[in-house]
């Protein structure tokens, strides 16, 4: 009875004007601090750092979607996400040098084993997949449409019944009309939740900025190398098997980061692609931008932190700040707080936190990409690169037409000579190029670069895992199985192969 209490009381909070003036004025008093503490170099550091945050999903013995249990987090190696099947790994932040790139490799191995073994004693493992496609049992439709009413508030059966998720939930439902339609090809589902976001998992790198004043720059080449990027990494076309009858046309029709699609069509309220909370963001002019956006952003689900925090502790001064700020959904976004990696004063850092990748088949090629994505923003700035000369309006489309058609997208750039080109192999000379500049001015030796971006940088033949699972679904089809089985057939092959030493080049 006290979860439940605890549910609905939270939700109640939220949505009460009064907590919702307090919450926005707290926000707006907390920007005011952290926009003195940019201008005055507070949040200036010694170093470059990076660090991973790694999304999954738990499976049974038979790759099918599973719950997991509370007792495997107590374990450690893993923490909690929005629905009962999500799990995330993360890496604590490390100077961005040849020591610490090969810390986080080992970090992030180390924190997905831990998992592994969590899960293994409750006869389950983790996915590294960026859209689950095995339904659970009982099927997708009574999963994500589960739910129960408690004196008037939604909870989701199988979604984390942490005050947070609950709040956000009802309030997204209430800007929804109650219901969060997925229109994709193939497919039509309506849920009177937003657990259908919980089908979607990614990886997020880091990159801690030295200088604030040079945020600026570093945050509009990461939107520009977005969609570059995620062409070679897509992995997420195909919705669980059971949300599709046998049409074949799917197969070519559908999204290769179909993730993307769900994510913005369960939070933005039917706003349309390009608009509403998940967004690709705008271009930043100055440092104190990223806290204008997260000012003016909608609130949703506010929550009021008790006390005044810890003066030691920045994150803990700006609460309220930090609580929008973490529904301030944009693909690339801006992060303040935390101590400072590489700097022994007190104080607190900005970086850069990079969204659009799905999560990868492998701890290597997620390693490989965190490389790629770190090293080539640190290249590209240091060799004062044109790149954020392409108009940002190309940069979105690049992005979303890299969503649609994977490695096929029609990408934009800029070259080091100034020159517009949408020539793949033009883009990714030029990707790889800066990577390793921007990696060997971290102090990391060549055939070390090498060994890290291999993994990936051999993909550029268009052998994305998107389209491996296209093929692969392709393939059964044309042998005889209906969509669905050729789907659930795939996605085994998949879980078969991935979270193994075999990097995804090499399947």
């Amino acid at each position: 009875m006290g979860d439940e209490t605890d549910l609905v009381a939270a939700v109640e909070r939220s949505t009460d004007p009064e907590v919702r003036e307090t919450f926005d004025r707290r926000v707006r008093d907390q920007a005011e601090r952290i926009r003195d503490d940019i201008r005055s170099g507070r949040l200036d550091t010694d170093e470059f750092a990076v660090g991973m945050e790694l999304e999954a999903y738990a499976v049974d013995t038979d790759g099918r979607l599973a719950r997991i249990p509370e007792r495997v987090f107590e374990r450690g190696g893993c923490a909690k996400e929005l629905g009962v099947h999500n799990l995330e790994v993360n890496s604590t932040a490390t100077v961005f040098d040849a020591a610490g790139v090969a810390e986080q490799a080992d970090r992030i191995d180390a924190n997905v084993s831990a998992a592994i073994d969590a899960l293994a004693a409750e006869d389950l493992a983790p996915a590294l997949d960026a859209m689950w496609t095995i339904p659970p049992v009982g099927g997708t439709d009574a999963y994500l449409g589960g739910i129960e009413k408690r004196d008037g508030v939604t909870v989701a059966e199988n979604m984390r019944h942490h005050p947070r998720y609950v709040a956000l939930d009802n309030e997204i439902l209430e800007r929804s009309g109650g219901r969060i339609t997925l229109d994709v090809p193939g497919a039509t589902l309506s849920y009177p939740t937003i657990l259908a976001e919980s089908l979607a998992t990614s990886i997020q790198p880091h990159l801690q900025i030295p200088d604030v004043d040079a945020f600026p720059a570093y945050f509009n080449a990461a939107l520009r190398t977005a969609g570059p990027i995620l062409a070679l990494t897509s992995n997420s076309p195909f919705l669980p098997a059971d949300c599709y009858d046998d049409d074949p046309d799917v197969i070519p029709a559908t999204p290769h980061e179909l993730r993307i699609h769900v994510f913005e069509k369960s939070i933005n309220a039917g706003a349309p692609r390009g608009e509403g909370k998940v967004r690709f963001p705008s271009d930043l002019d100055r440092a104190t931008d990223v806290v204008d956006r997260v000012v003016e952003d909608e609130t949703y689900a506010p929550v009021l932190a008790d006390g005044p925090g810890d003066p030691d502790d920045y994150r803990s001064t700006i609460r309220e700040y930090d609580h929008k700020r973490g529904v301030h959904w944009r693909w690339v976004r801006g992060v303040i707080g935390g101590q400072p990696v590489g700097t022994e004063h007190a104080g607190a850092s900005l970086r850069i936190e990079y969204r659009p990748l799905p999560t990868q088949p492998t701890v290597c090629d997620t390693v490989s990409v965190q490389v790629l994505v770190v090293g080539l923003l640190r290249g590209l700035i240091d060799a004062d690169h044109p790149l954020t000369d392409l108009p940002w309006t190309a940069a979105r489309d690049c992005f979303y037409d890299a969503v649609d058609r994977g490695p096929d997208a029609d990408l934009a750039w800029v070259t080091a000579d100034g020159e517009r080109t949408a020539d793949p192999e033009t883009i990714y000379d030029e990707v790889f190029a800066f990577a390793r500049r921007g990696l060997r001015d971290a102090g990391i030796a060549d055939d070390v670069i090498d060994s890290y971006l291999d993994p990936v940088e051999r993909r550029r033949d268009g052998a994305a895992p998107s389209a491996w699972k296209k093929a692969r679904v392709r393939d059964a089809v044309d042998d005889g199985a209906t969509l669905p089985e050729a789907i659930e057939t795939m996605q085994r092959d998949y879980l078969d192969r991935a979270g193994g030493e075999t990097v995804f080049a090499d399947w």
